[in-house]
């Protein structure tokens, strides 16, 4: 006689859960750095547009060479606001996410710690019929003897 949970399939449901709910958090983070490296590049480009900005305030300039720059400059700037509200958002998600996940995980744990538990009850269940047996087993060949 086999160990059987009456809700393996309940807890097989809920691991299956658990493992989405992470790989959303996994993706969600994973998204999150993405525009933070692009946020840093970004940055980086408007620093280098700054300094060249400031380079050739010194030197005669082509107007629309300096237009082009401001024009690029600007459209930084607002790439590099969409990428902070972008990330904003990703980590409001985060913070949800995180909660389904802790909550998919508890539930499954729960399950896994009922499963346990009965599996050590089947356990020494099974070791006191074993036992009894033996001992039946003993009284019998003793009273033979």
């Amino acid at each position: 006689m086999s160990f059987q949970f009456s809700l393996e399939s309940v807890l097989q449901v809920r691991g299956i859960r658990e493992e989405q709910e992470e790989r959303m958090l996994q993706k969600i983070l994973h998204e999150t750095v993405r525009a933070r490296e692009t946020l840093v590049q970004i940055e980086a480009r408007i620093t280098e547009l700054d300094a060249a900005r400031h380079g050739n305030c010194f030197k005669s300039s082509v107007g629309h060479t300096i237009h082009a720059a401001y024009g690029e400059l600007k459209e930084l700037e607002q790439n590099k606001k969409d990428f902070q509200d972008k990330i904003t958002k990703l980590e409001e998600l985060r913070d949800k996410q995180l909660i389904v996940y802790s909550e998919a995980r508890q539930n499954r744990e729960v399950l896994s710690a009922m499963c346990e538990k009965k599996h050590k009850a089947y356990e020494l269940n099974m070791t006191h019929i074993e036992q009894k047996a033996l001992d039946d087993i003993f009284i019998s060949r003793r009273k033979h003897n």
